[in-house]
């Protein structure tokens, strides 16, 4: 089993703030990242395909093929956007790096696999919010 990874970034505003909940206990939970006036991030997103390489070409996928799935799903969606009101697809989600990194994986999944050698498939996302803070989705795995 191979696997490959292509990195882009993409910068990006959110509130964590759940809308259920008062104010105060937002402030209480999600601390600073709850500001009414937003704050921002410059993302790393890492997208890992695995599989057998394609005997033709040596391919598991093409990176130029998955760089341009991922910006077409991910970053022309989400680059200078803010994540609560402008990406359809997180509509109603609260945009923690795990819930986004999950909805991630679930908009790249299907064209990925569309696009992959005969044996290869997405295997995980991952997502830095800052250099020292991410989250990955890789489903189906146990922990």
């Amino acid at each position: 089993m191979l696997y490959v990874t292509k990195e882009v970034y993409f910068n990006a505003a959110h509130r964590l703030f759940n809308p259920d909940k008062s104010e105060e206990w937002n402030r209480n939970v999600f601390g600073k990242c709850s500001h009414p006036n937003w704050h921002g991030h410059n993302y790393t997103l890492q997208v890992t395909v695995a599989g057998e390489p394609d005997p033709e070409t040596g391919f598991v996928i093409d990176l130029s093929v998955l760089k341009g799935i991922i910006q077409k799903k991910i970053i022309d969606l989400c680059d200078h956007r803010n994540l609560n009101r402008d990406v359809p697809f997180l509509k109603g989600v609260i945009p923690t790096t795990e819930n986004l990194v999950e909805k991630f994986y679930s908009e790249l999944k299907k064209e990925v696999g569309m696009r992959s050698a005969e044996n290869a498939d997405l295997y995980s996302v991952k997502l830095y919010e800052t250099d020292r803070n991410f989250a990955e989705y890789r489903p189906g795995r146990s922990r």
